[in-house]
């Protein structure tokens, strides 16, 4: 009999223990930070870390995760099924295409932000170029491949209203994103690049020299919107509506962003 209760009491704690083991497993998994991924243009990189490092300390809960790159690239991994929870275009038409595809609800996006379109060139400037005529005394010239980076095709669209696409086209070095048209002008890889006004300020490695006129491109307007598919709704929406809050908007304009409207 004694050895019945020894048993007993040792399948007993045997069991305590695997539930206890399962609690804190449980207790564990509920107390992981929620992941909020956004897919969002490399343009925005230097405002949006700093944004998320605020975030962050106010949702201790939440973890952001960025998708750095071309609009269009983003667009389209999305399209194929990349998980996203936020999408932050810097062209409309990219962002509206997914609006179509109804991956994104209206009611849960806004035009955000503005820029302007600047010719960089490095700090050296051997070949002179201290306008968009210039260029034509340029060897190379980075710009952003125009089907996946709006800054390319903002680009393009200048340099054509200028008349001067068919005689710089040959010249042209074309890259994944605006930070990669930065990086090149910096090393002196190519003797001028386009960019957005926000990607030039973070670099005291090149000059602008010239800012294209907003009626030689289509306006360079920012959405942001919450996916329909995001497994976290309600986190992504309230960052959403922090990426709106006057606190987020002092962060994008500290780093050269306009307001949309």
């Amino acid at each position: 009999m004694k050895k019945f209760y020894r048993l007993f009491a040792t399948l007993f704690v045997l069991v305590g223990l695997v539930a206890a083991c399962g609690n804190q497993e449980k207790e564990a998994a509920t107390n992981e930070p929620v992941e909020l991924t956004i897919s969002a243009a490399a343009s925005l990189q230097d405002a949006l870390e700093e944004l998320k490092t605020i975030y962050e300390k106010q949702h201790d809960t939440i973890k952001i995760l960025y998708n750095f790159g071309g609009s269009g690239a983003l667009q389209q991994q999305i399209l194929q099924g990349a998980p996203a929870d936020l999408f932050f275009s810097a062209a409309e038409d990219k962002f509206d295409a997914l609006v179509e595809k109804e991956m994104i609800d209206l009611k849960l996006g806004t035009d955000l932000l503005a820029n302007d379109l600047v010719l960089i060139v490095p700090k050296n400037n051997e070949k002179q170029i201290q306008s968009f005529e210039d260029l034509q005394q340029a060897g190379k010239i980075a710009l952003g491949t125009p089907e996946t980076v709006p800054a390319g095709q903002y680009g393009v669209d200048t340099l054509k209203t200028l008349q001067l696409w068919d005689a710089l086209e040959s010249k042209v070095v074309y890259t994944k994103d605006v930070r990669q048209v930065l990086t090149y002008t910096e090393t002196e890889n190519v003797d001028a690049g386009m960019v957005y006004k926000t990607d030039a300020l973070v670099s005291d490695k090149v000059n602008v020299v010239a800012t294209a006129d907003e009626a030689m491109h289509a306006p360079i307007i920012y959405p942001v919107g919450v996916l329909k598919a995001s497994k976290h709704a309600q986190e992504a929406e309230d960052f959403y509506h922090f990426l709106q809050s006057d606190e987020a908007i002092d962060v994008f304009e500290k780093y050269g962003f306009k307001g949309a409207q």
